[in-house]
């Protein structure tokens, strides 16, 4: 019966360390698996059959077993000291752009003293790129023709004025662009230059809060001023 009892206990112990006994591996850590595997080790080779001894490869391989978890528990200890260790270097990061302006994703545009600055991102090169600056309601206030653009980050200047000419008051604006090449839509993100209020840190890492364009990741950011 207490070679029964051990074989149980063994199989128990060799199922958790495969992973097939996933609520006994997770209450468990490597020192109580490593601790709990030795000792029935030791009672399986005091108790076993001495007509039938275990083979020096059967031992070789639960030994193996054994060496296998405790190097994936470290290698998941490295792992996440390394990953708390890039979170601290990019929150530093995140932190020195605050008071900067940068630009990002969006499709913001800001007037100041009759002034726009803005850009976007054209998968592929384009015939004829053209953006379309729009007020708080929707409408149209100015439609600039950007001609040919090859692929990559086009810069844009408003010069502040309507589609009649006139100047229009400075505040916060809105565009969209339409790309194409031979009659074939062309993908274009547009980028929009805003100020870096403040850093977030989410469950999804770190993030910027962007004046009037709300969170935005770091991968996000094309330039900074």
């Amino acid at each position: 019966m207490g070679i029964t009892a051990t074989q149980n206990d063994q199989s128990a112990l060799l199922a958790s360390l495969n992973g097939t006994s996933g609520s006994t591996a997770a209450k468990s850590n490597a020192a109580e698996m490593e601790d709990r595997f030795l000792k029935l080790l030791v009672t399986q080779l005091r108790n076993q059959d001495p007509m039938n001894p275990m083979e020096n490869a059967e031992l070789t391989t639960q030994l193996a077993q054994m060496s296998t978890v405790e190097g994936i528990n470290k290698l998941n200890a490295s792992l996440e000291t390394l990953l708390a260790g890039f979170q601290s270097s990019q929150t530093m990061q995140a932190a020195s752009l605050i008071g900067r302006q940068v630009l990002v994703e969006g499709d913001g545009i800001d007037l100041n003293r009759g002034l726009g600055v803005a850009a976007l991102e054209l998968a592929g090169p384009a015939d004829k790129v053209t953006v379309r600056i729009l007020n708080d309601y929707g409408q149209e206030v100015r439609s600039l023709d950007l001609g040919r653009q090859s692929a990559g980050m086009v810069q844009f200047v408003w010069d502040g004025k309507g589609n009649t000419g006139q100047a229009v008051a400075d505040g916060s604006y809105w565009y969209t662009v339409e790309a194409e090449r031979a009659g074939t839509y062309v993908d274009a993100t547009p980028l929009a230059v805003t100020g870096v209020r403040s850093v977030l840190l989410t469950n999804g890492g770190v993030e910027l809060d962007t004046a009037g364009l709300g969170p935005r990741q770091l991968s996000q950011v094309r330039q900074i001023f």
